[in-house]
């Protein structure tokens, strides 16, 4: 954990490896190991992992950690193998259930999802409210979920009657969201605002989430242009808040307001020049456009420079290549993005340059990818209506 915390990642995977040899039974080496996996995808330590999760006395929550590095590594067919051996080899392992639950419903799979989070509130006692107080925030989270599962069918009476059950003044704010969307699904935008803006302020950043809260609301309901001017006007009052400055930044392209985008990027550089999301985000805008291409490669080089390791910003600098017809230089920086941590938007970047190079079986290849890990991704839809082609 020394070496790890002063970034010696290799001397950290040295050291969870002898511990291993020293005990192989011992979970502290595969704790280890899975920090370095999740944190920077050390592919060395997943064979620590694997070899623990081997033996017969493995403790369940590290197999679920392990679910859940894969899960954050995009490789979720992978995860669902772990959860779906946990839940099989011990089923009355609760939070086994629960976690399985919130992968099925990332996945759409609705009614496997509803089965394994209802198992789970049954288990502990949720049903009857007996649960213990260590274990309200699960149930809270698997109520959460299944509304939002409950939503997206249209099940709104059911969506309500699982929000009602929350019992944490900490989700307050999570269950007015969900009632908000629930609202604004029905026409009721007024009332959905409304939901949002009467949660209680307790803790000084509760203005800021309700803020966040409801330019959410807004731009999942194709409102960018209302999105982006409540964000403007809290900008406002405080001018100089790289958060908000960037916040408001995205929605202004949103709702392509590209000259205030720009203005309020180029002020938060001002502001903070080693802000890397910032140089990053106008690169990627002019290259989504195809406007002013070299300055968006020297933008996007610049991010690159701050934070080398950001996946986002490789992507960001392949799309870039692309647009400048640098198509070669442009699929060895996307592969690469995407062998780091498979996205969904990576994936619709990636099939778009293997479309346009002429491997279109390829490029299919990619999207189902890109499908699979978000299937509303929009940068994928976009690109395959701009390219007629159907969803594969």
């Amino acid at each position: 954990r020394m070496h790890r915390a002063t970034g010696d990642q290799t001397g950290a995977l040295q050291a969870a490896q002898k511990g291993q040899a020293a005990n192989v039974q011992s979970h502290w080496p595969a704790l280890l190991a899975l920090q370095l996996l999740a944190g920077s995808n050390m592919t060395g330590a997943e064979p620590v992992i694997l070899r623990y999760l081997e033996g017969p006395q493995a403790k369940p929550e590290v197999r679920i950690g392990y679910a859940r590095a894969l899960v954050e590594l995009g490789r979720t067919d992978e995860a669902m193998a772990q959860l779906n051996l946990l839940t099989t080899q011990q089923p009355d392992y609760a939070e086994g259930w629960l976690v399985k639950g919130a992968l099925l419903a990332d996945l759409q799979r609705d009614t496997e999802a509803n089965q394994a989070l209802n198992r789970y509130l049954k288990m502990i006692g949720a049903e009857d409210g007996t649960t213990s107080l260590e274990r309200r925030s699960g149930a809270d989270q698997a109520r959460l979920i299944l509304a939002r599962v409950a939503e997206r069918n249209k099940r709104y009476s059911e969506a309500e009657q699982q929000l009602q059950a929350v019992q944490s003044p900490d989700q307050v704010l999570s269950v007015q969201s969900r009632r908000a969307n629930i609202l604004a699904r029905q026409g009721r935008m007024a009332e959905a605002r409304q939901a949002i803006r009467s949660v209680p302020e307790l803790q000084p950043d509760d203005a800021r989430a309700k803020l966040a809260a409801e330019a959410q609301l807004l731009r999942d309901n194709g409102m960018t242009k209302q999105a982006y001017q409540l964000l403007s006007d809290a900008l406002k009052s405080d001018p100089d808040d790289e958060s908000l400055l960037y916040d408001t930044a995205m929605a202004a392209e949103r709702a392509e307001r590209f000259d205030d985008m720009e203005r309020l990027l180029r002020r938060m550089i001002e502001l903070n020049p080693k802000a890397a999301n910032a140089y990053n985000a106008l690169g990627y805008s002019m290259a989504d456009r195809a406007v002013r291409l070299p300055e968006a490669k020297q933008l996007i080089e610049k991010a690159v420079q701050l934070s080398p390791d950001d996946h986002y910003i490789q992507d960001s600098l392949g799309w870039v290549e692309f647009r400048m017809g640098n198509l070669a230089q442009a699929r060895q920086l996307l592969e690469s993005a995407y062998k780091q941590r498979p996205d969904a938007e990576i994936a619709a970047h990636l099939g778009e340059v293997l479309w346009v190079m002429g491997e279109q079986d390829a490029a299919r290849t990619a999207w189902r990818d890109s499908l699979r890990l978000d299937p509303d991704n929009e940068t994928l839809n976009q690109t395959l209506k701009r390219l007629k082609v159907e969803r594969p």
